[in-house]
């Protein structure tokens, strides 16, 4: 309390200067993260200091590892380690306010016989006794086990791997990416079975946690859990939220099987925000306090490098992969940096505004970035790890009255266009996208010009459904027909909830997509409604199976617009909620 007492008043000191010399909200928000990133710094630190205990002297009086174990951000030698002690995870974790050594091990085989390294971990109250391991001196493309241990607990055992070296030649690759689970709209159980599958690592595009209220933000099927306290603001608000989220044992069991690498989207902070720009009418002093927040706890709740340890309201999340000399992957962040949504956030025809060149998605220096690494790039396939729409998509009543989203890629065309253009230069035919967001399974061949429908193909976008998100869904939707004959480009549209797989080679990336009949209740089977296979030879995405799901609603009523106009509805309650008294 001490520590975000001290944060709380230093920012409230920059704000009462900025009174009075008229900086911009994006000075204030750069100088206010200053304060904050060098008081948590220092705080840390000195957290660092001694060691009250050691390890195996701790005692609790329950078990502290309730949010299980997950490994994230491989490279060929080295991996994260991560788990948070938590005692009581509902209620602020519940652990003493003082520095916890944990144990750690990691091991060639789950019992811990050939252990290969070991060792001691502080686990602060600064970062909520969070553990951030990170296990170096390790063999390329090989599997491990982990786990830690405080007193005589020991925490569930996790299994990670190595990336192969850099530039090896590699054969295969076999990975899922998931996005989107609104926990109060449906159950893991698409957690459940991907735990099961034979995969290399798990990507995670956004939306890990959802800042609203009970039932603001409601399903089309009904929200069948419940958040925990109001919409979240402070760093005990999204530290409860994460803890709720990871309380699952769906989700638990896919992060302990499996290396993770993470990005967000907006909904870890709040939704549709866009950059220093919040979605609600808040002060600027409200809106710097709570995205200070929200990324500490993000932090602290996923494994991640030190290198992405917030500073204040800033966060390097952006940050590339190599898996050898088959694929490189460049994790983006399409939401701390990018210019206001233009046409007041509205489905809209492009206009003026959102045709401006000078707006940005990705920032300059992370565009610059991007084109650098693509330019640079040795291997078999460029991938695109990021959150939102990135083909042209009209789905709006007809090509005449077009609408497209000016939160996705469609509201910054010139800076899609810079990229797109700087692909069709280097003659690019392997650039592959992934996408979340957007609650619904779509597959786009990606062209140099999305009105020529002769125009180059320079690779394909896959974007994944939720896991919970928008509930149960269903195999089409009422303007699922419409869309794809307006968008010919996109080849494949599903709306039921789930994850997708790839299986990829030198010369060949299979998509599946894998899919649940409903999320309302546990227990649902998971079926691959499609596969798409994409060859790099200007035929496009093929599908190459389809299979009617069991148990699936054949269709709905529902249109592109219910998932905005949901979001729109939450608003509204969170305001009503806020005019209340407490």
């Amino acid at each position: 309390m001490a520590k975000e007492q001290s944060i709380n008043d230093l920012i409230h000191r920059l704000n009462e200067e900025t009174l009075h010399k008229d900086l911009d909200r994006r000075g204030f928000l750069q100088g206010a993260g200053k304060v904050a990133g060098l008081s948590l710094g220092m705080v840390i630190a000195q957290s660092m200091g001694g060691i009250s205990v050691d390890a195996e002297e701790e005692s609790f009086n329950s078990y502290p590892f309730t949010l299980g174990v997950a490994s994230g951000d491989p490279l060929p030698d080295s991996v994260i380690l991560w788990t948070r002690l938590a005692l009581d995870p509902l209620h602020g974790g519940g652990m003493p306010n003082r520095t916890i050594p944990v144990r750690w091990e990691i091991s060639k085989d789950e019992n811990f016989r050939q252990p290969v390294q070991r060792g001691t971990e502080m686990a602060s109250p600064e970062l909520a006794h969070s553990v951030h391991v990170d296990a170096n001196g390790l063999e390329s493309n090989t599997s491990y086990f982990y786990r830690f241990k405080v007193g005589q607990d020991y925490s569930p055992v996790g299994k990670t791997k190595t990336l192969p070296a850099s530039g090896a030649s590699v054969s295969s690759l076999s990975f899922a990416f998931a996005s989107c689970q609104q926990y109060e709209h449906g159950y893991y159980t698409a957690y459940k079975h991907m735990a099961k599958e034979d995969l290399d690592l798990v990507f995670h595009l956004g939306d890990y946690i959802y800042e609203y209220g009970p039932d603001e933000y409601v399903a089309s099927t009904g929200n069948v859990r419940k958040h925990k306290g109001p919409e979240i603001r402070s760093l005990d608000d999204y530290r409860n939220r994460h803890a709720q989220y990871r309380t699952d044992k769906d989700l638990q069991s896919a992060h302990a099987a499996f290396p993770w690498v993470v990005t967000w989207d907006d909904h870890e902070v709040e939704n549709n925000y866009a950059n220093d720009i919040p979605e609600k009418d808040q002060s600027v002093e409200e809106f710097v306090k709570r995205r200070i927040a929200a990324y500490q706890a993000y932090y602290e709740h996923m494994p991640l490098r030190q290198s992405s340890m917030p500073e204040g309201a800033d966060m390097q999340l952006y940050r590339d992969f190599s898996y050898g000399n088959l694929a490189n992957f460049y994790v983006l962040d399409t939401r701390q940096y990018r210019s206001d949504q233009a046409n007041d956030d509205q489905s809209s025809p492009q206009t003026h505004e959102s045709l401006d060149p000078s707006r940005t998605l990705l920032g300059e220096q992370q565009e610059q970035w991007l084109l650098e690494h693509l330019d640079h790039s040795q291997s078999h396939w460029n991938v695109l790890a990021q959150q939102i729409f990135f083909a042209k998509r009209n789905y709006g009543p007809s090509p005449e009255e077009p609408l497209y989203s000016m939160d996705g890629w469609d509201g910054y065309i010139p800076a899609r266009q810079r990229i797109i253009d700087f692909a069709n230069e280097k003659d690019m035919d392997n650039l592959i996208v992934l996408t979340g967001d957007v609650h619904a399974n779509w597959g786009s061949n990606l062209l140099a010009d999305f009105d020529d429908l002769t125009s180059r193909i320079l690779g394909a976008e896959f974007v994944g459904t939720s896991i919970t998100s928008g509930g149960n869904g269903a195999d089409k939707r009422a303007d699922t027909d419409r869309i794809l004959t307006q968008n010919d480009h996109i080849q494949f549209f599903n709306d039921y909830r789930g994850y997708v797989r790839c299986e990829v080679t030198p010369s060949s990336w299979k998509t599946d997509y894998r899919v649940l009949p409903f999320v309302s209740q546990p227990g649902a089977d998971v079926s691959t409604r499609a596969s798409f296979v994409y060859e790099k030879d200007q035929s496009g995405l093929k599908e190459v199976s389809a299979t009617v799901v069991p148990q699936g609603k054949a269709s709905s009523s529902e249109v592109e617009e219910d998932r905005h106009n949901a979001h729109d509805r939450a608003h509204n309650k969170q305001m009503k909620n806020e005019k209340q008294p407490n």
